[in-house]
């Protein structure tokens, strides 16, 4: 075996080995490596260094844009226009496609710089002992082997074991998304139940330094560090398209076949039928096919995505791509952490518990607003000597600081352990003043907290002696250490002796909390008299002198509060079709318990998986229990991912939060990643589709709703186009299949005047409607029925289009019959007669048009109780199609491009009772709708 294979092996084990074996299995010795020696090291394993992978080139992606299927669809219907001998509205097209296009690029290229923000989280240099002297070294120049040196306030620059700690603390919220900080030790660890971020002698490269200092032997550098594995699966995540890109693809090759059929329908119609010339027959069906092309779908698309984008923002949720926000609406399953997204991320004491009397703690965060109750009753400190001890021996018994809201942060802001920051808040709420406790009683030494004994001590220096000594040690940890070394308890303000029955009672209400997912502290104190043989001098304190012989006072029962709208947002995702999976770095318990107090699981016994188990699930077994209710607890970010690739194959649509380094690989493989902005690193930020300003799962719910209305205002933009396109393929049938005995009540660019003018701004104004009443009691939308379904074609063609074609056929006969039709022929060709007549089934079509927007404004909702003119963009819309068709009429170039005429008195009044009676007709259809579903909308 090579040297190369035994220190790969002996890196796996490296955790179990004692300090004076981790020096030879990674090539050192305690005065650290020859400079001559790390050169060569580096040579063999590379630099230390988060390598980039190769980017598709801007170019290629700006011209992707410009080539997807419904741009070619454009790009060919401009062409065929201006071969049709229609330049203008050729260059109109073009335009369209080259205006989306540019701004689709625009959007793209801000967003995805994960790499970047990854990079930037890696220190620039490192303190390391080279040729047995500190040295500052850059830190890509770290080999394995070398001894780093740590202190308070540090980045981490590479995965390392530690040799020397001195109440070390680490941060590794980037890796495991818990911002509670690690201690670690220098001990050999023996379990083998641990995932690689528990393992207490081992950090690594992107966390930092908390508290305390110590040294390490690097183990792992560059992309093989645990930070460089995410930094892999980060880049190496390929994002498919959404569900939105998907369904505009389908949908452009379904109107390109509806576009193409009838082109080729009229042509064959108009040669054989109405004997029309080949070249005119063909110009005809050319006309029509452009006339089933939407020009003006792309627009409406963009422009009902940044109108989502914008009220979004408005309920703090910012989109970095707009095709995310439809993905948000067809979400069928939301991978959520816990900490800081369904709870509020600052720790909170909400039990007391004293000799078996229990108390509640009101007020949830770190600001001292509430109370200490027992009974309903407010108590205070000076009520309770008991009471006063418990919180104020915790309270000094801590190490952490709270920094009050600032203009920097709108939060509290925690110096140190979130557990031991709720101490301090509590005590307040007893109205006990905790500075003026620390200046009378100041400390004089700290035993640290190790995870050998599971507590910390701290002496302290008395204002008046108690039982003739003025020194007293506060002890807070966990129950059963502190319990194994009391021989007492305080009682009713006296000491009394701690029985058998008592402590069973203490472990009784410890497991209790426990069950419940909360954190229990227990404190006790010891009097420090000279009798018992304490140490004169300070430094002589140990914890075997110290900790012994301990008076018990009582626990202090702490949790990260649920957000008080969660539990809100997660019924409304419920009866929305949304299934809800946690997935934590927290414990099991606790967990659970969040999961079951704001209602994302309801059963009694819900399936809970640790990362450990979940390592030994085949993919098979992982997706049958993903059908179930399921948390996942004590996670590693490649698991995340795994189970996120899993929801996928199973056909969910995907969205998941985090805010953690260890959260971008499943940010980025996500349907949508949400990070957090608060709380959010830049990496996760960078690796997301959307960012939450609030750090707020229920706004994530408000998003998604707003995905739901983009979707809904796409399919009304279709209604009102394909029914327009019903209303001006009738009349062209009538002169086909009259074999020209009518003539063609509307031409080719009449037919492209609506397509292109009047209906392009009442269109865009539906891709900025609201969200319709009831749409997040629908369940998510099936990703297998297309945008264009079977149900919006009848209701375009037979309902709406036919009324359309009703409203334009009867004009077109109306201005015939003023004339003197049935008794003389119809009018054609240059008679004014004629033209008068195609001017008014124009005319009608666009009026018709203005009842249908209203009409297609909500699904079964009547648009009076969402307002009828609520909707500031279709009403200019409407404004706008008026003034052009007036312009259209009147103006005399116009007359001559657009074939039109002067309507009289008598036109304009059967115009003006087209709208109010297609918006009556529909009404009456929506109420019959609402009847029979038992809705009143």
């Amino acid at each position: 075996m090579s040297n190369k294979d035994i220190v790969s092996n002996a890196k796996e084990s490296i955790f179990k080995l004692p300090v004076s074996e981790v020096y030879e299995a990674l090539g050192t010795r305690p005065g650290g490596l020859a400079q001559t020696e790390a050169e060569e090291k580096q040579k063999e394993q590379g630099k230390n260094l988060i390598e980039e992978k190769k980017k598709k080139s801007s170019l290629l992606i700006f011209l992707g844009n410009f080539t997807h299927l419904m741009a070619i669809l454009l790009w060919i219907g401009g062409a065929v226009a201006i071969f049709a001998d229609m330049p203008q509205l050729g260059i109109a097209i073009f335009m369209v496609n080259i205006i989306n296009g540019v701004f689709s690029f625009w959007q793209e290229h801000r967003a995805g710089k994960a790499t970047d923000a990854l990079r930037n989280m890696l220190p620039s240099y490192s303190r390391v002992i080279r040729d047995g002297e500190e040295q500052k070294i850059l830190a890509q120049d770290l080999v394995i082997g070398d001894i780093i040196l740590l202190e308070e306030g540090d980045k981490i620059s590479a995965d390392a074991r530690l040799i020397e700690t001195s109440d070390l603390q680490v941060n590794q919220s980037t890796l495991t998304g818990e911002s509670n900080p690690v201690r670690k030790t220098r001990d050999a660890v023996l379990k083998d139940d641990l995932t690689k971020a528990e393992i207490p002698n081992l950090i690594f490269a992107g966390t930092s330094v908390s508290e305390g200092n110590g040294k390490a032997i690097v183990m792992e550098i560059g992309m093989r560090t645990e930070f460089g594995k995410i930094a892999g699966l980060t880049q190496n995540m390929e994002k498919v398209e959404s569900p939105l890109q998907k369904e505009l693809d389908r949908l452009t090759k379904q109107i390109s076949v509806i576009a193409i059929g009838f082109g080729v329908f009229f042509f064959i119609a108009a040669l054989f039928l109405v004997k029309e010339p080949v070249a005119s027959a063909f110009i005809f069906a050319l006309g029509m096919i452009v006339a089933f092309i939407p020009e003006g779908l792309l627009p409406t698309v963009t422009l009902s995505l940044a109108m989502a984008v914008q009220r979004m923002s408005k309920r703090n949720a910012l989109v970095k791509k707009l095709s995310s926000v439809e993905a948000l609406g067809s979400t069928t399953v939301i991978c959520t952490d816990k900490t800081g997204t369904l709870t509020q991320n600052e720790m909170t004491v909400n039990h007391l518990w004293l000799a078996g009397t229990q108390y509640e703690v009101s007020g949830v965060g770190y600001g001292p607003e509430g109370d200490i109750l027992h009974g309903g009753k407010k108590v205070t400190a000076d009520d309770n000597e008991d009471l006063n001890l418990l919180l104020t021996g915790a309270a000094l018994c801590s190490n952490a600081r709270l920094l009050p809201p600032s203009e920097e942060s709108p939060r509290f802001t925690v110096l140190g352990d979130p557990t031991e920051a709720c101490l301090g808040v509590a005590a307040e709420k007893a109205g006990i003043d905790i500075h003026r406790q620390m200046e009378e009683t100041p400390r004089l030494r700290e035993l640290p907290f190790e995870s050998r004994r599971k507590r910390m001590t701290t002496i302290h220096q008395l204002k008046q002696p108690i039982e003739g000594t003025k020194r007293i040690a506060y002890v807070k940890g966990a129950p059963k250490e502190i319990i194994k070394l009391s021989n007492n308890i305080r009682i009713d303000g006296k000491v009394e002796p701690l029985t058998e029955q008592m402590r069973k009672d203490i472990m009784d209400a410890n497991d209790t909390y426990a069950r419940d997912g909360l954190r229990v502290l227990a404190v006790a104190y010891r009097l420090l008299h000279k009798y018992d043989k304490i140490p004169v001098a300070l430094s002589e304190y140990t914890p075997e002198i110290i900790e012994q012989d301990l008076i018990f006072v009582g626990l202090v029962v702490m949790a990260d509060p649920p957000r008080p709208e969660v539990a809100a947002a997660v019924e409304e995702c419920r009866r929305a079709g949304i299934r809800i999976i946690m997935i934590t770095g927290d414990y099991g318990l606790t967990a659970e318990s969040i999961a079951k107090r704001i209602g994302i699981v309801k059963g009694t016994h819900p399936r809970v998986i640790s990362g450990m188990e979940l390592e030994e699930l085949s993919d098979e077994q992982l997706k049958e229990y993903l059908k179930d209710e399921i948390i996942f607890a004590r996670v590693a970010p490649e698991q995340k991912l795994r189970v996120v690739s899993n929801l996928q194959e199973m056909g969910e649509i995907v969205a998941v939060t985090g805010d953690g380094v260890n959260d971008s690989p499943a940010l980025k493989k996500a349907d949508i990643g949400v990070a957090m902005g608060i709380a959010g690193t830049d990496v996760a930020k960078e690796a997301a589709d959307m960012i939450l300003t609030d750090d707020n799962f229920a706004s994530i719910v408000h998003a998604i709703e707003e995905g739901r209305a983009v979707y809904s205002n796409i399919r009304k933009f279709l209604l009102y186009i394909l029914n327009s396109n019903m209303a001006e393929a009738v009349p062209s049938a009538l002169y086909l299949f009259s074999r020209g005995a009518i003539p063609l009540p509307l031409t080719v660019m009449q037919i492209l005047t609506i397509d292109l003018g009047t209906d392009m701004l009442p269109a865009l104004g539906l891709g900025t409607e609201k969200a319709e009443k009831g749409i997040m009691e629908q369940p998510p939308r099936n990703q297998k029925e297309p945008l264009l379904n079977k149900k919006l074609i009848i209701k375009a063609f037979l309902w709406y289009g036919l009324l359309g074609s009703i409203v334009s056929t009867i004009s077109y006969f109306f201005v015939n019959m003023q004339n003197g039709w049935p008794n003389v022929p119809l009018a054609g060709g240059i008679d004014p007669v004629y033209v008068r007549a195609t001017t008014m089934a124009l005319a009608a079509i666009v009026f018709g048009q203005i009842g249908a927007v209203f009409n297609c404004r909500t699904e079964i909702q009547s648009v009076f109780k969402v307002g009828l003119f609520s909707n500031k963009q279709v009403n200019f819309g409407i404004i706008f199609e008026i003034i052009l068709i007036a312009a259209l009429v009147y103006f005399p170039p116009f007359q001559t491009i657009f074939h039109t005429a002067p309507l009289n008195i008598t036109d304009w009044l059967l115009l003006c009772v087209w709208p109010p009676l297609i918006l009556f007709i529909e009404e009456a259809r929506k109420a019959m709708l609402r009847k029979k579903s038992g809705k009143d909308y």
